[in-house]
């Protein structure tokens, strides 16, 4: 039994779909990946996330206030 030369097509044109959507799906999990790769931007920014993380630490520890404090104290002892 012959095939139509209309479904060799189809068969090809549906097999090119596959393909295409194979390669997506790779590019698709490497740009996730690359996104979600917290360690690599972390140590390209280390600086910056370092300095960060001591003012947050500072001001969550109540570091201001009692920066003030002891310097409003001092000005009231002289």
């Amino acid at each position: 039994m012959a095939t139509d030369p209309h479904t060799e097509d189809i068969r090809r044109q549906i097999e090119h779909e596959r393909n295409e959507l194979a390669r997506s799906v790779d590019q698709l999990r490497t740009s996730v990946k690359e996104a979600t790769d917290v360690r690599t931007k972390i140590a390209e920014h280390l600086p910056v996330v370092a300095a960060g993380a001591l003012a947050a630490g500072f001001v969550l520890s109540g570091g201001v206030g009692a920066t003030l404090r002891l310097l409003f104290r001092r000005d009231q002892e002289e």
